[in-house]
């Protein structure tokens, strides 16, 4: 089992359980700046590494009304400025093998959203850059199935792959969390995270945009953990009733210290029980 370096720490078995943790997308430098503070704190205070995460463009809205981002430029400095001031790794996707270069300069972690993992030229883009990567497993994917995509990265010589899981599609309108995928990704030799938002998506659900079922946040982290996953990916926003997008799912800031309460607990039972072993 391999673990991977991010910042000044190292990720995977054996190691803490780390965060990835931030607004869905960048609605202002502010906010960013604000919000990345404020989680800060709290994981730190919770003894979590934590990595913070926004996108600078939401490529796949399904309506194109929805808000979008600032783009690539101005997100990225905005990306930027939050690392420097905050001294914490950042992490956001890219979209187009073009986007690479500019985001592997500010970025410690290029993410391939999960609608995208199976696109090759992308991947092996963001994998050249000897930044880590995380993949996220496509809806569509079975867990076994993301071997290939590790191939992918390892292939042009980067081993230092996240592999995050974020539900499957269910039928129409809704996703699914299979507990066993986490067991399946773990055989693949590389970190695990379960992206605990996502997970509760509707996808369409609310009338051209994803809806979601927040309450069942707590419970699929709970689970998650105790199958031993290496990190938790959660978004978060100061009021996600008025956010930007995803505003069913995000978890509110003021909710995020009693969640790493409650992970951190279990961890330390899940660790304590195999310890005994």
């Amino acid at each position: 089992m391999s673990t991977v370096s991010i910042g000044t720490w190292r990720v995977g078995p054996g190691q803490p359980l780390f965060l990835i943790a931030g607004p869905c997308v960048i609605e202002s430098e502010r906010m960013v700046l604000t919000t990345g503070e404020r989680i800060l704190r709290i994981a730190e205070k919770a003894g979590i590494p934590f990595v913070l995460k926004a996108s600078y463009v939401k490529a796949n809205r399904l309506s194109h009304r929805s808000y979008a981002g600032p783009g690539l430029r101005k997100g990225l400095a905005i990306l930027r400025k939050a690392k420097e001031r905050l001294g914490v790794p950042v992490l956001t996707d890219v979209h187009g093998a073009e986007e690479v270069k500019p985001v592997a300069e500010v970025a410690d972690v290029i993410q391939i959203p999960a609608f995208l993992s199976r696109q090759t030229a992308l991947l092996q883009a963001a994998a050249r850059t000897k930044r880590a990567i995380n993949i996220k497993k496509g809806q569509f994917l079975a867990p076994e199935d993301m071997g290939y995509l590790v191939q992918k990265s390892e292939a042009v010589g980067n081993k230092k792959i996240l592999v995050t899981e974020r539900g499957t599609s269910f039928g129409y309108h809704d996703l699914v969390v299979d507990m066993r995928s986490l067991v399946t990704l773990r055989s693949l030799g590389y970190p695990v995270v379960f992206d605990a938002t996502h997970s509760l998506q509707r996808p369409g659900g609310a009338r051209g945009a994803s809806g979601g079922s927040r309450e069942f946040l707590f419970p699929l982290a709970r689970a998650a953990v105790a199958c031993g996953v290496d990190g938790l990916f959660v978004e978060v926003h100061p009021d996600p009733d008025q956010a930007l997008s995803d505003s069913a799912t995000q978890l509110p800031l003021a909710r995020l210290r009693a969640l790493l309460e409650e992970v951190m607990t279990l961890r330390q039972a899940v660790e304590s029980l195999h310890g005994s072993r």
